[in-house]
């Protein structure tokens, strides 16, 4: 092995010592909640397709027809040639659904928070954080060379303190917070940060990439107080409850404009496949035409909680922490011999001593699929 191999291997086996190396696992989703892996038809509760929509015949329709229509890719970057009309269409919808003025569609979510947040605060200025937000809009802050500060999970007085401590000494400022933190389910207390932001001459920016679709009746977290919160800046993902893949920006017309022109990782990165956004636009109109459809992961994740004795749900996202690495891997993998896909999530993921077993609810899971993961968890002795 050359030196290089020996790096690598050296620090492959010092994370299998710690339970913590990661390996791919072929997952064939054959349907809205069906998963198969190694041959085993297991009933998946760790998918983030919250409304099953990416099997939905109506979004499968529209991808087909756009790739049949403008091909399978985009052929370049959005300012050179991949601008397809579709965009306009999506990019209107979200506009309308978050109530902005105007939005623009990223490759990804990640690639949405690297591009954004460093076009609004970069050295000299402050970025203040939740410290359980998504590695992306951390990535984000710092990128940028801004100052990051984090305050300690949903607690709006130390952010507070923090902004008093150190909002004077810098330009611009950045509150970025999870809407609907992604590996725990709760909301962030979005009108306190509101009120922060705006005492302090701060921009509040949320990432949604967990709540559109699913809260504030399929809005978002921006949405759950009967008038919209006070959010200049809401991100988010298509590749969640949408069901098909990207990043966007629903924000005033000059702060997108900017983005657009100045965004790295938006002017550098080819456009999505046409058959992506077509398949977003459909998801998007089926969103807003069903909120029934929009309330049900919750309600699957409450009946869940309900049975095992937790904390009522505010999200699909229910952690279940046991602890320790291997104990989580070794649970995921007595549920997956029960017949349940509920993947383990370790360290870095989550903080140290905090590994569980996240598990999603979607609208298709039906009753007794619930009841028979419920009786799983008892059996196994991991909840209630």
């Amino acid at each position: 092995m050359n030196s290089l191999d020996d790096f690598a291997q050296a620090r492959l086996d010092a994370l299998e010592a710690r339970g913590l190396r990661r390996r791919m696992i072929i997952t064939d989703r054959f349907s809205e909640t069906g998963a198969r892996r190694g041959g085993q038809d297991l009933v998946s509760f760790c998918c983030n397709d919250y409304l099953s929509l990416s099997h939905h015949p109506e979004v499968i329709e529209a991808a087909r027809e756009a790739t049949a229509r403008y091909g399978t890719g985009s052929g370049g970057s959005r300012l050179i040639s991949g601008n397809t009309p579709l965009y306009d269409e999506l990019e209107g919808a979200l506009a309308r659904w978050k109530q902005t003025e105007d939005c623009m569609v990223f490759g990804s979510g990640y690639l949405t928070n690297l591009g954004v947040i460093p076009c609004l605060a970069g050295k000299g200025d402050l970025v203040l954080q939740d410290e359980l937000n998504h590695a992306c809009l951390f990535a984000g802050g710092r990128i940028g060379g801004a100052a990051v500060k984090v305050f300690r999970h949903n607690d709006l007085d130390h952010a507070r303190a923090l902004l008093a401590e150190h909002r004077a000494a810098h330009g611009t400022c950045l509150i970025a917070v999870d809407g609907v933190f992604s590996m725990d389910g709760d909301l962030a207390p979005i009108d306190g940060l509101a009120a922060l932001a705006r005492e302090y001459d701060a921009w509040l920016m949320t990432d949604d990439a967990h709540g559109l679709g699913v809260v504030g009746g399929g809005r978002g977290s921006s949405f759950l107080s009967p008038a919209k919160s006070d959010v200049p800046l809401q991100m988010g993902t298509l590749s969640k409850a949408i069901g098909a893949y990207g990043g966007y920006l629903c924000a005033s017309r000059p702060v997108v404009d900017l983005i657009r022109n100045r965004g790295r990782s938006f002017v550098y990165s080819t456009g999505l496949p046409p058959g992506t956004v077509a398949a977003a636009i459909k998801a998007l109109e089926i969103i807003e035409r069903d909120p029934d459809l929009c309330a049900r992961p919750v309600a699957n994740a409450a009946r869940f909680c309900a049975a095992l004795n937790l904390p009522a749900p505010a999200s699909p996202i229910v952690p279940v922490i046991l602890g320790e690495a291997h104990r989580v891997m070794e649970a995921s993998a007595e549920l997956q011999a029960r017949g349940f896909l509920v993947t383990g999530i370790r360290p870095p993921t989550v903080p140290e001593g905090t590994a569980r077993l996240r598990v999603t609810f979607s609208a298709a899971h039906t009753e007794a699929e619930i009841d028979a993961l419920v009786a799983a968890f008892r059996a196994l002795g991991l909840a209630g």
